[in-house]
């Protein structure tokens, strides 16, 4: 069946661009047809009536028609602002860091409605003022599961035995968790505490409509981050560029 002339989809906006004099080319999510690039014309003008839906990080209802390069937005509206997540620099911070991670390991027109369900959950959690960086480290930890890349949490990643409650070690490049007796055979492997061990096994394990809701102290929280943000630079072999925003606002 050939592809609709225009079509009509919900749509995360991901990223944004100016292009010539009003233009913007916007990178969005969308319910079904997964990631894409499109063309907003005009929008930059002040009399556009589309400028305040197609801002940074808003769920959206949008309809677009086929292009020859880029599809074009021609409608648009605003299903979810996140009005309290752009008032925060460090909502809006952690924001940038799941919009940055799901233009990363989403591929282009692959439909993706799991990964939009988990990036629209998390925007919520940030919106509605959960702890941001447990709401970004579950997100991580459930969106590469979803995405076929997540780490091993619950066996060691070197002779499968079930991992028990104590310190054990953590070895992105090794694809997870390793028990004390494997971890000296892998040079880079790192000691997590048992608490951050804890704690990402349950973000692993809840919705994000919950999970990051447990309180930990902030040790705890920082070393299950740091793990879980080593561990998606190691699936994506790159340094992600939002790490050092949250870094530059979380250090005033």
């Amino acid at each position: 069946m050939p592809r609709p002339r225009v079509y009509r989809t919900e749509a995360i906006v991901l990223r944004g661009s100016n292009y010539g004099e009003a233009d913007r080319i916007l990178t969005l999510l969308t319910l079904k047809q997964g990631k894409l690039r499109a063309i907003a014309k005009g929008v930059r003008r002040a009399a556009s009536h589309q400028g305040g839906h197609l801002e940074l990080f808003n769920h959206v209802e949008t309809l677009l028609a086929v292009g020859r390069e880029l599809d074009v937005i021609t409608q648009s509206e605003v299903r979810h602002p996140f009005r309290s997540l752009r008032e925060q620099l460090d909502r809006t911070s952690h924001a940038y860091y799941l919009a940055e991670l799901v233009d990363r390991l989403v591929e282009e027109r692959a439909p993706a409605p799991e990964v939009f369900a988990l990036a629209l959950a998390g925007l919520q959690a940030l919106d509605r003022g959960d702890e941001p960086r447990l709401v970004l480290c579950q997100f991580q930890l459930r969106l590469l599961a979803a995405s076929g890349f997540g780490p091993e949490l619950f066996q060691c990643v070197g002779c499968r035995a079930e991992l028990r409650p104590e310190v054990n070690f953590f070895s992105p490049a090794s694809g997870g968790m390793l028990c004390p007796a494997c971890a000296p055979a892998e040079p880079l492997a790192y000691r997590l505490s048992l608490g951050a061990f804890k704690l990402l096994r349950h973000l692993r394990r809840t919705d994000l409509s919950e999970g990051a809701r447990v309180r930990v102290g902030e040790a705890v929280s920082r070393e299950g981050s740091h793990a879980a943000r080593d561990y998606v630079e190691c699936v994506l072999e790159r340094k992600l560029r939002a790490p050092e925003f949250i870094a530059r606002v979380e250090g005033g």
